[in-house]
């Protein structure tokens, strides 16, 4: 090991952290991470920060043989929301259901789990470290990836398909896969817009 590897770890993170850009799910085409590569997805994951170490967050992965379940979910959520939606809108919402290779949803546990001691917002951060740990390991994959959430999170349908326990909550759903057609990167804040010292 030299000196100058530390560094150069250094620069390759930044790099690789300012290349990631959301990218939706319609834009994500096959291949998805192969199974060797969704397992370092997962342990990425696994590296997040966990106060006490109680593991406040789970994923469930969908299937290919599950999308069309999913699809109904999401069909049923819509019709949760809106009795009037039209055909269009039903078909529209179980087509969600079948953009992106790999498609994962990402659950938190509140604080009735007899670790009362470890605040909401806690575990909320560290779901959020896991997912950044996942998309910046899709990144490193060669992979486009994106966080997707939406009104279908809080509906009965998607609560009974995911089999979620009263104390737990969707979050959003991780979308990972080939960039079919790629856009330009936004404009990030500079530190002046988000820091000041005390």
């Amino acid at each position: 090991m030299t000196l100058a590897e530390p560094l150069d770890y250094a620069e390759l993170v930044c790099e690789l952290v300012t290349r990631r850009q959301q990218v939706s799910p319609k834009r994500l085409t096959d291949p998805g991470p192969s199974p060797a590569q969704q397992a370092m997805l997962w342990k990425a994951a696994a590296q997040a920060p966990d106060h006490g170490l109680i593991l406040p967050w789970r994923f469930v992965q969908v299937s290919a043989a599950a999308r069309e379940q999913l699809g109904e979910a999401f069909v049923q959520a819509l019709i949760e929301r809106d009795p009037q939606a039209t055909a269009a809108q039903l078909e529209d919402a179980r087509a969600k259901a079948a953009r992106a290779p790999f498609l994962a949803l990402a659950i938190s546990r509140t604080g009735d789990d007899g670790h009362a001691e470890i605040p909401m917002a806690e575990r909320l951060v560290s779901l959020g470290c896991a997912l950044q740990n996942m998309l910046l390991m899709a990144q490193a994959q060669g992979f486009g990836a994106g966080l997707v959430s939406g009104q279908a999170m809080d509906s009965a349908a998607l609560r009974t398909t995911f089999g979620l326990a009263s104390n737990e909550k969707a979050i959003c759903f991780i979308v990972i896969g080939t960039v079919g057609k790629a856009k330009a990167s936004r404009v990030r804040p500079s530190a002046a817009n988000f820091v000041t010292t005390l």
